[in-house]
């Protein structure tokens, strides 16, 4: 098996990936079940709503802030500037505090608790 491309994708899409998967195989493996159940208890946004929100965060021009972040952010969904910074410190990326508080306030009105 050869990779082609590696892209970058939210827990939302790979939600609507398995579902694609199940449809297709009949019978799925123990990991996707797993896989499946943690998404279940997970996930909350419907993939319109995350595909929404990506364009969104995508249109805030954050400079070096690039699709791995942005997917990484959609999963996570801090809600304050700090806890932006703190799920981007795991990236050889700085962002300033404005764009931090620009993106806590963009996550914050798709996040649901």
């Amino acid at each position: 098996m050869e990779i082609i491309e590696q892209n970058p994708i939210n827990m939302v899409e790979l939600h609507s990936e398995i579902a694609k998967i199940k449809k297709r195989d009949k019978e799925v493996n123990f990991r996707v079940g797993k896989i499946e159940e943690y998404l279940n208890y997970y996930v909350k946004l419907k993939p319109s709503e995350a595909k929404q929100l990506k364009e969104e965060l995508e249109k805030l021009s954050i400079p070096r802030l690039k699709d791995l972040h942005i997917h990484k952010l959609i999963d996570i969904m801090p809600t304050t500037a700090e806890d932006v910074a703190v799920v981007l410190d795991g990236y050889p990326i700085t962002i300033t505090k404005t764009n931090c508080a620009q993106i806590a306030e963009t996550l914050k009105k798709f996040k649901k608790d």
